[in-house]
């Protein structure tokens, strides 16, 4: 089954590390990936842009907006689909991701989520 590994940040706490610190951090986060893809359990991985463009339906109008969508401090900053037998082996791969082990002093966290399949998806795997 595939999971979507949600990694949330605080963009002020993150802008203000230091040149080596921002190099010490992406450089664990490319070895948590390296060791994902080692194991099998990395279908896809990135980080996000802080900025983003949130499009809604307003009395009946498409309202664009600037920033996410929920008023937050913590926005998403990157993501993770890895593959895995239950949630509890996805629970286990993704507290090894650097934003489930040093969040408290970036605001990090880890929010997983199981993917599913839509219904055109279904029918397209069921024709191969």
């Amino acid at each position: 089954m595939k999971y979507l590994c949600l990694a949330y940040g605080e963009e002020e706490k993150m802008n203000a590390l230091s040149q080596s610190e921002m190099e010490d951090l992406f450089k664990k986060c490319q070895l948590y990936d390296q060791e994902l893809q080692k194991s099998g359990h990395l279908i896809s991985g990135m980080s996000l842009g802080w900025g983003s463009t949130s499009l809604r339906l307003r009395n009946g109008k498409l309202s664009i907006t600037d920033g996410p969508y929920a008023a937050t401090k913590e926005v998403v900053g990157g993501l993770v689909v890895i593959e895995a037998r239950d949630l509890n082996e996805a629970i286990q791969v993704a507290s090894l991701h650097p934003a489930a082990r040093m969040g408290e002093e970036l605001g990090w966290g880890i929010e997983l989520r199981p993917l599913e399949q839509c219904a055109a998806q279904a029918a397209s795997v069921e024709k191969e």
